[in-house]
Parts: structure tokens; sequence; C-alpha cells
């Protein structure tokens, strides 16, 4: 008889790994409802979207550096930073993903509600099993690949149920094929795009290419680059002086936009733990699983109803998780290379200098 048994130990190798999943999927589904409810009645934003994002990302940036300076000096920070100097460079790209993806989270949150949104994200899913075998070299198995397949009908199913919000000005598309050629869709699309190869990129410099730099500090390279994109955003939109000024600094400080945005700071740390300690195929469950809570508090907080589709669909995500737990990706990296070499290095550390080498 096949074992049908979660393999408990490859899915969270580390024990901090559980942790760490449950409070990213926390901290997701936190932001899309907190996201919701910031919106007025027509679904527009009574604060600049894009100067959030920055904001966003600066306190990233202060976290990091604050986590990084706990144990390490000012001058360690600098000789580092000169030293990989090649990983902030690298960075620019999956930043640049990032800015694109954070940006069009709430364009796309105006557009759908939050159970809807967070389904059509799961199309990632394949996307990102093709990206992570072409980079990692890995090929996925035959049972995980049908997991992934599974997740992604369940998407497809709801989006056969899906009309955009309706507004006093537009009338939204009523038709599966209406809502596949409308303009939502193709942001959504390129907002997966982004996700995908953002977040593959990132797994690869977390635990290959820059595996030897504290996370803490590429978390400062990754926020760096990404305060520099924003702003090139801002720029390109003409909105770089009203970013700044008294009228747009003041909506930000409303009680709720505040909450997102430390939020949206946690998520950002917490997710450059997930890809150090698991996996992108892993992260990209956990987005998944966050639909059956998300649809619940979404029929809970703003009456959105759970119809026969939704509910069909999230019994198929639920089942590919689990289908996949039973045997999950191993993606380490160099990670245990890089530990067993720093282990080593502690142990000659403790030796005494003219300990004998032999007995």
């Amino acid at each position: 008889m096949a074992d049908v048994g979660v393999n408990w130990s490859a899915l969270f190798p580390t024990k901090w790994s559980f942790v760490i999943f449950v409070t990213y999927m926390m901290c997701f589904i936190f932001q899309g409802i907190m996201v919701t409810a910031s919106q007025r009645p027509d679904y527009s934003y009574s604060y600049n979207t894009v100067t959030v994002v920055l904001f966003t990302e600066a306190t990233k940036l202060v976290a990091s550096f604050i986590l990084y300076m706990k144990d390490h000096k000012i001058v360690t920070l600098l000789t580092e930073m000169k030293k990989h100097f090649r990983v902030l460079l690298l960075y620019m790209i999956p930043a640049l993903l990032y800015c694109f993806y954070n940006n069009l989270a709430f364009v796309n949150l105006a557009a759908f509600d939050p159970t809807t949104y967070f389904l059509l994200l799961q199309f990632r899913v394949v996307v990102t099993g093709i990206v992570f075998q072409i980079i990692f070299k890995k090929k996925l198995s035959t049972k995980q690949w049908i997991s992934l397949i599974i997740l992604t009908v369940g998407c497809i199913l709801k989006q056969l149920s899906t009309s955009e919000k309706s507004s006093s000005s537009q009338t939204p598309p009523t038709s599966f094929w209406d809502n596949l050629l409308s303009l939502h869709i193709g942001l959504l699309m390129v907002q997966v795009l982004c996700s995908c190869f953002a977040g593959v990129y990132n797994e690869k410099l977390l635990k290959d290419t820059g595996v030897e730099v504290h996370i803490m500090l590429q978390n400062i390279f990754m926020y760096i680059d990404s305060i520099i994109c924003n702003l090139a955003v801002l720029l390109y939109r003409g909105e770089l002086a009203f970013a700044f000024t008294y009228t747009s600094l003041i909506q930000i400080w409303q009680p709720i936009v505040v909450i997102i945005i430390l939020n949206n700071a946690a998520v950002g740390i917490v997710t450059s733990l997930f890809l150090r300690s698991l996996n992108s195929i892993l992260k990209t469950f956990a987005s998944a699983l966050e639909l059956v809570f998300t649809a619940v508090l979404s029929w809970v907080i703003f009456g959105i109803p759970i119809n026969g589709w939704t509910f069909l669909a999230i019994a198929l995500v639920s089942f590919a998780s689990w289908m996949y737990s039973q045997n999950p990706v191993v993606n380490r990296g160099r990670l245990d290379e890089v530990e067993k070499a720093h282990d080593s290095e502690a142990e000659e550390k403790l030796l005494p200098r003219n300990a004998p080498t032999h007995v």
C-alpha cells in the first residue's frame, strides 16, 4: 500500500520552517484583507499607492539594518557591502520585478475581490515549476507536477464564475472569455510572471550565488535596489514631487495605511526567511492555502459570498497541497556546504592553539 502520509521532515527541514510557513501565510492573508478594507466604495484609494510601496521598502530596509547591526559593527557592514557589490547589483533584477508586483497588487485588488485575486494568482504555480527546473536544474517528479496541475485547475474553475466588480461608470465583463481578454486579467498575468521569476531568482541568490552573504545584508541589498526602482516608477509617472508633498505624506498616516506598510514590511522579511529555509515551490502552495482562510474572512468581513465554484476550487487547492506534501521538493542549494564550513571554523576557534593534532 502506498504511503499517503505527509513527509514532514522533507516539507519542513528545520525547526523554524513550520513557524516561518504559517507566519508567511498569516501576513499575506492579513495584507489582502487590509488593502481591501482601505478602499473607497468605488474601489479606489485615498492615498498614493506607489508612495505606500516606497515607504514599505524603506521600512524593510530599516528593519533589516537594525537586525543586521544587532550582531555586527558598521565597519563590517561597509566592508561586506564592498566585498559583495556584485550581489547588490544582481538584486536589482528581483527588486525591479517585485516593484512591478507590489504596485500591480493595488491595481488588481481594486478590480477583484480578495478570494478571486488570490485564486487567479495561482496561475504562477505551473510557471514557477518551469522556471524552478530551469534555474536550479532540478526535475520535478510526476506526482509533484500532477499536484501543480490540480492546483491550476482549481484556479480555472474559479475563473469560470468570475466577473469583475462593477462600478457606476463601467459594465464588467460577464463571461469567461470577456474576462480572459480584459485589461485586468492582462495586468494580473504580468503580476504572476513577475512573482514567478522574482521568487525563483531570489531563492537562487539566497541559496547559491549569495549564500555566503548574511541574509539580512542580502535584504539590505534588495531593499536599496527596491527603493531605487520605486523612485524610478514615481519619476516615470510624474509623481516624484507629489509623493513627498505634505498632502501625500499626510495620507499615509491613516492608521489602516500604517498597518498595511508595517505588515507588508513583515511580509518582505518573512519571505526572505521562507526562501532561505524552504523553497519557491512550497511558497506557491502557501499562497494557495491562503485561499481557504481568505474566502472565509472575506465572507465574514465584506459579505463576499462563497459559491459552488469557489468551494470546489478551494477543495482542489487543498487536495493538491495535501498531495504535494507527500513528496515535496527539497532544495538546499549550497546552504549545507556553507553551514558545514561555518561549523568547522567554529570548532577550530574552540580548540587550544597548541592542541596536539594526534594522540
